[in-house]
Order: C-alpha cells, then structure tokens, then sequence
C-alpha cells in the first residue's frame, strides 16, 4: 500500500507542472520565431504606433530586437536595444523556476505583491521611458 499512497501523492505533483510547462512552451515558441525572423529587417513586424505617430520610444521598444539579439548571445546588443526587457527576461526565468520547484513541491507560487511593489514597477518603467526620449538618455534609444 505504500508504493500507492506515493503514486497517489505524485500524480497532483507532476499535473501541477502542466501550466509551467505550457507557459515555457509558448515562450521557447515566441522566442524560436523572433530569433528566426530578425526584426532588424523592415516588414516582418509592425512599427510601435506611439513611435510612429510621436517619435517617442514607448518601454516596449526595441523589445524585439533585444530578444533577438538575446537568443543569438549577443547580450550587449541585447541590453543596447532595450535594458527593461533583458532584465524582464531574467526576472521571467527566475519567476518561472521557482513556480516549477514549487509547484513539484506541491504548494502554490504566491506572488504577494503588493501596491508598493506594483507603484515601484510603473515608476521605474515610466523613468526609464522619460530618460530614453531626452537627449542625455542617447543610450537607451534602441
């Protein structure tokens, strides 16, 4: 009866994996077609609308050429294009791996984000889209 009672136990264990497991599938999807159809080539993907109509860069863009650059290891590029983006993909794989080891553990991924944390987030990506528009801030246009 032991050998059941851990069969019963690692089957809600391995189920649980199912969601990490679809969300790093769609991710390793996205990013396998960026890095295959490179974005620095005109008319594979559209242009940022708020780029077009204002000249401003929005904290998105770039975003595509940083990940190309990003699979194909050239991580200076990477950050050149869009540093938000590169720390959002470490912050994704380090989120995403403590859900899995959670989730093989059995317990739940628990965020507690708070209002603080959320306020901190906007105002960095809202100075850091000010800081790449001025002059001074040369270095952070993609």
């Amino acid at each position: 009866m032991r050998g059941v009672n851990a069969d019963t136990q690692r089957a809600p264990r391995l189920s649980g994996l199912a969601v990490p497991g679809g969300i790093l599938a769609a991710v390793a999807g996205a990013f396998a077609y960026v890095g295959t159809v490179d974005p620095n080539q005109p008319g594979h993907y559209p242009v940022c609308p708020l780029y077009r109509i204002t000249g401003l860069y929005c904290p998105g863009c770039g975003g595509l050429r940083s990940a190309h650059a990003f699979i194909h290891g050239d991580f200076l590029a990477a950050l050149q294009d869009n540093a938000m983006a590169v720390v959002g993909y470490l912050g994704f794989a380090v989120l995403w791996t403590v859900w899995v080891v959670r989730a093989a553990r059995g317990r739940p991924l628990r965020l507690g984000l708070g209002p603080v944390h959320l306020w901190t987030l906007g105002t960095l990506l809202l100075v850091f889209t000010v800081v790449r528009n001025l002059p001074f801030g040369g270095w952070l246009h993609p």
